[in-house]
């Protein structure tokens, strides 16, 4: 698979609910295979962005699957943990607001407020039972790609007039105009 597996918004299956896996079997084990080289060639082919995460529906598979880089510092460690069927089954603290993207939202980042602690459940892709205790910023991916299987994007949840960024092609944020964001029918 390839970046152009990916969808982006308007594509409307992004706005709908993944189904739970019952059975872990080749095909979803195939499925997490594409999902880890569509994210792997869409990072290839973005010099100033990282791929950090990715929904199974975000490559138009509405099932409830979730990929997560290994490693957040290191681009050169290109493995991920799967998640099947995760849930946050707790979550801490007051929200806190920083910067998100996402691959279905070309160039576009938002504040956007998460909880900075959260436990998940999920089972992994050998069948087994994971519990995760996470803060910071895998907290923020582990919302983020839980969001993605509920067909919740980040944008969601930007109320702010001043929370939207557009990504240059050098890689600086600059902010957007809420009002043009709005009324884009690129995200609508």
């Amino acid at each position: 698979m390839t970046r152009d597996t990916i969808i982006t918004l308007p594509n409307p299956h992004l706005r709908h609910k993944s189904r739970p896996i019952k059975i872990i079997d080749q095909t979803v084990l195939q499925l997490i295979d594409d999902m880890q080289s569509a994210t792997l060639d869409w990072e290839d082919h973005r010099q100033h962005e990282f791929g950090v995460a990715l929904a199974a529906v975000q490559i138009d598979r509405l099932y409830r699957i979730v990929i997560i880089r290994n490693n957040f510092e290191d681009k050169d460690d290109r493995s991920f943990i799967t998640l099947i069927n995760p849930k946050v089954i707790k979550a801490e603290g007051k929200p806190v607001f920083d910067q998100e993207g996402c691959l279905s939202v070309k160039d576009l980042y938002g504040l956007v407020p998460r909880y900075p602690k959260v436990r998940v459940s999920a089972i992994g892709s050998d069948g087994n039972e994971l519990r995760i205790r996470a803060e910071g910023f895998l907290a923020r991916v582990l919302q983020h790609e839980i969001d993605h299987t509920n067909g919740i994007l980040f944008i969601d949840h930007i109320k702010q007039q001043d929370a939207f960024f557009h990504l240059t092609k050098k890689g600086e944020l600059i902010k957007v105009n809420h009002e043009k964001i709005l009324q884009s029918s690129i995200l609508w």
